[in-house]
């Protein structure tokens, strides 16, 4: 594999970081030994933020929580650079000052690029990252490759960067907040899965979010691997203006692709018999296919590639199977938090009662309706029932309820035997949730409830 990072950008200076989640104290740790003076701001200060700044405040670095309008600005016009976490939007006062007077602005992402020349391969997409980021990750542990995932996990890049001396290469989850604000991020291997309407509270236009995707390639060269779905039309009309060696996948064209019972390799070779997976929807097959690519062109071996993909069971809150009961099965799909992934799921099933809603962020949640035929019923939950109730209005009954409680009795008393409870919510969990680990968690619980109260 070719390719790596800039090792240069070690001098120092003055530096803002805004934020003071896990990525943000990263940040602010790592640049402080390498001797940058360091200020955080944080506006939603709380326990967990506090005990990152007194750890700070050990290293010399001082945390303004909530500053004012003007106090943000001085300590915007005072430092050379400003590295905003993961949730903070463009939009936020202190990021867009820095953005309009010309002070660079750097994610950790960044940060690494400037830092290391340790090979990253990078996996971006609005659904299925994390199920490919670790699919690639076991099938270079397997080949013998040292190797872990971080970025949009509990890892930070440049805290996985503390260890290069022990690494052959990293698994990057590629986020577009992280994505967003690089330059010269330049992964060896960089794979883009699909591109579907998400993050609106985040990025301005579709059109904002697609390109910050699009940074996944934009340093890459020639040494360096495109890796692109073939069927997702923004995603193949960027990945043609690439300057790296392009491949592609999709369930019926790309290089990778599925042929009849097979998943197709370029040369037209079998790489894995469909039904030697354990699951086989259409997603997972694409999943697959960009997986196999990704981790054969960042030096996995084929044997390892197929072992993983035989033994691979599927992560948490994925389309997990809980339960059948009473000829019903039970899904906890709570990591759909989108439109596109909630029809995903709907798609891999007959008959449907799909519970959906949430926090809404700031989606268009009517191609749900696309799926209605396979619906026998909507439960609608959270700040987005009504939003959810409308959209199926006059094409399936829809019950909303108030708790998860509620909404696993609900979707019990409308499911015949043969059907799937679904819970593929659509929506963001944090209306009711701090995650959507929890929602789902919750979702189980309320399932196990039922079964054994034997209703």
């Amino acid at each position: 594999m070719t390719g790596g990072q800039s090792a240069g950008g070690d001098q120092s200076g003055r530096a803002l970081v805004v934020g003071l989640g896990v990525a943000g104290e990263a940040a602010a740790h790592r640049l402080r030994e390498r001797g940058w003076s360091v200020v955080v701001v944080e506006d939603h200060p709380g326990d967990a933020s506090r005990l990152r700044s007194a750890s700070l405040a050990a290293k010399g670095v001082v945390t303004h929580e909530r500053p004012r309008s003007d106090e943000l600005a001085g300590l915007v016009a005072g430092c050379d650079l400003v590295v905003p976490s993961p949730p903070v939007p463009p939009s936020h006062p202190g990021v867009a000052l820095a953005l309009a007077t010309g002070v660079p602005v750097w994610s950790e992402f960044e940060l690494a690029a400037r830092w290391s020349s340790l090979p990253l391969v990078a996996i971006t997409g609005t659904n299925g990252k994390t199920t490919v980021t670790t699919l690639v990750e076991r099938m270079l542990a397997a080949s013998g490759l040292r190797t872990v995932s971080a970025g949009n996990n509990d890892l930070p890049l440049i805290e996985a960067l503390d260890g290069e001396a022990d690494l052959d290469l990293v698994v990057v989850e590629a986020s577009s907040f992280r994505l967003q604000f690089t330059e010269r991020f330049c992964p060896a291997v960089g794979t883009w899965l699909n591109q579907a309407e998400d993050h609106l509270d985040w990025h301005p236009t579709m059109e904002h979010y697609a390109l910050a995707k699009s940074r996944v390639w934009t340093a890459q060269g020639p040494d360096e691997v495109a890796i692109a779905n073939a069927e997702d039309p923004v995603v193949s009309a960027l990945a043609s203006t690439v300057r790296s060696r392009l491949v592609t996948f999709g369930l019926r064209t790309g290089d990778w692709r599925v042929e009849g019972d097979r998943l197709v390799m370029p040369d037209g070779a079998t790489l894995l018999r469909v039904g030697a997976m354990w699951r086989s929807l259409p997603h997972d097959l694409a999943n697959a296919l960009a997986a196999a690519a990704t981790a054969l062109a960042a030096g996995a071996s084929i044997d390892a590639v197929r072992t993983t993909l035989r033994s691979f069971r599927g992560l948490p809150h994925r389309l997990s199977f809980l339960v059948e009961h009473q000829g019903v099965a039970y899904y906890d799909d709570s990591k759909a938090t989108d439109p596109h992934a909630a029809a995903a799921a709907v798609a891999g099933f007959a008959s449907v009662v799909l519970i959906a809603g949430g926090r809404n962020k700031g989606l268009d949640l009517s191609p749900l309706a696309a799926l209605a035929d396979r619906i026998r019923a909507v439960v609608a939950i959270g700040e987005a029932g009504g939003e959810i109730e409308r959209v199926f209005a006059g094409l399936v009954p829809v019950t909303v309820a108030t708790s998860m409680d509620e909404a696993v009795a609900a979707s019990r008393a409308a499911a015949r035997a043969g059907d799937a409870v679904l819970l593929s919510p659509g929506c963001a969990s944090f209306d009711w949730y701090s995650s959507y680990g929890e929602r789902g968690d919750d979702f189980a619980r309320a399932v196990a409830e039922l079964v054994g109260g034997g209703t």
